[in-house]
């Protein structure tokens, strides 16, 4: 036997932290070619040591931890957004609204309400500063820690930032292995998200937010799979108070909630487990609506609204990134028109999300633990596929939710989504269409193959 064989998994270890230092400390990400070979490299070791048979369990939840806390130092490479976080933390702290001023307005007035004014709007960036925020309130808790913890250094406010990020994801580990075990799953798939290079760039390295989101959606779906739909209610509303992406998933919960009393007994008349059902689905809609409304309460103002509603409304209007199917219809217009489209197509947007959720919703089965959760991954994909702005850090959802189903077009995409960086080589930053026509030929390519593979066992069965 050879030194790499008995020591291979060693050394993809060893390798993976090179590769991950390199990450966090060395790399811009206007150097697009050699951040994707350090993404590609890093994938590949992912990869071997999820197939590892000779690295147990504790030892993948060690080597995840540690891999996260390669980046705790590192000033995120990737995104801008955490000067946002800080400033809106430590607006909090000094009691003013973020909700309800611009960054670019004090700016402007030559004010310095916050330590380090400048430096955090000069790092936000013009376009960021000049809109007001989307983050909802508990999001905002967690910026107002980093600001309680280090309200003068940036350098403090990202350690505080990360170390959130990073429980966040222990706790995501923890309630996912609870689910797998529940579905009698293979419990090592929760690394196809904790070990995933993407995850740990993108979230850890660029804090983003999305796995304090999912610690309470995951949460949240392993309490309603113990028939706590009252505390799984909360955690979602939770889960909705960091990003909002989750209330797309509601109307999915119908055919869970109508056949509940199925689930538990078959002797009761066929009307009374039905409606029972469904009373305890306008209770569990009504527990996640009052349970976001107070969370929002302590920012509640009569501009509050308005101003959340029109910032929320940019995605769908006024910004395009890394979008697959909206870029067609977008020549198209271009081709008939003259010009572009995206106000016009993205009011037509959610109309089309919401007819595809509608249909998977009654005309799906999402009786079970995997169809609901299915059902969440692909109307999820259904929105992100026909968006105006699909960023990156996005694919966080798709991921935690394939780990449940028998689909991983998602891990696909986390891979190829570094193909979407290449517009940052330019400046200004401007995207290559063919960059992003590969990435999407692949994940549909891919998403095609899985689902022709579906159904090809649905037939021999």
């Amino acid at each position: 036997m050879s030194f790499f064989t008995k020591n291979k998994d060693v050394l993809l270890i060893l390798i993976s932290a090179i590769l991950f230092f390199l990450f966090a400390y060395s790399i811009e990400r206007t150097a697009f070619y050699k951040l994707f070979i350090l993404w590609i490299s890093l994938f590949g070791c992912f990869y071997l040591l999820i197939k590892s048979n000779t690295i147990t369990f504790s030892n993948l939840i060690g080597i995840s931890i540690i891999f996260r806390l390669i980046f705790l130092f590192a000033t995120p490479n990737l995104s801008q957004d955490f000067y946002r976080f800080i400033w809106d933390g430590r607006m909090i702290l000094e009691g003013l609204n973020p909700y309800l001023s611009l960054p670019e307005s004090f700016i402007q007035q030559g004010a310095n309400p916050i330590a380090e004014t400048s430096v955090l709007y000069n790092g936000m960036g013009e376009m960021n500063g000049s809109h007001y925020t989307n983050y909802p309130p508990l999001n905002q808790l967690c910026f107002l820690i980093a600001a309680l913890v280090s309200s003068k250094s940036v350098f403090g406010s990202i350690i505080v930032l990360r170390l959130i990020i990073i429980l966040a994801d222990i706790g995501i580990l923890y309630f996912g292995k609870r689910i797998l075990e529940k579905l009698q799953l293979p419990v090592k798939n929760i690394f196809w998200y904790v070990l995933n290079p993407f995850i740990i760039i993108e979230m850890t390295g660029n804090l983003h937010f999305e796995p304090v989101m999912l610690l309470f959606l995951v949460w949240g779906l392993y309490k309603l799979f113990e028939q706590k739909w009252i505390l799984a209610a909360i955690l979602i509303a939770c889960s909705i108070s960091i990003k909002l992406i989750p209330l797309l998933f509601l109307p999915l919960f119908y055919q869970w909630f109508a056949t509940s009393n199925e689930r538990q007994s078959k002797k009761t008349l066929l009307w009374i487990p039905y409606f029972t059902g469904l009373t305890k689905l306008f209770a569990f809609y009504a527990v996640i609506i009052a349970t976001t409304i107070v969370l929002f309460l302590p920012f509640y103002s009569s501009e509050l609204i308005t101003k959340y509603i029109s910032s929320v409304g940019l995605w769908f209007g006024d910004f395009e990134f890394n979008a697959s199917f909206y870029y067609f219809f977008r020549e198209v217009g271009y081709l008939f028109r003259g010009w572009n489209e995206i106000a016009i197509i993205g009011k037509i947007t959610p109309f089309l999300t919401i007819i595809f959720l509608i249909i998977i919703t009654f005309f799906r089965k999402n009786k079970t633990e995997i169809q609901l959760i299915t059902a969440l991954l692909f109307g999820l994909c259904f929105y992100y596929f026909i968006a105006t702005t699909v960023h990156p850090w996005y694919l966080a959802t798709p991921i935690i939710l394939s780990v449940f189903t028998k689909y991983k077009f998602p891990i696909i995409w986390s891979l190829v989504v570094i193909l979407s960086y290449q517009a940052y080589s330019n400046s200004p930053w401007e995207e290559n269409l063919w960059f992003v026509f590969l990435e999407y030929l692949i994940v549909f390519s891919f998403l095609i193959y899985e689902i022709k593979k579906s159904s090809v066992k649905k037939l021999i069965i």
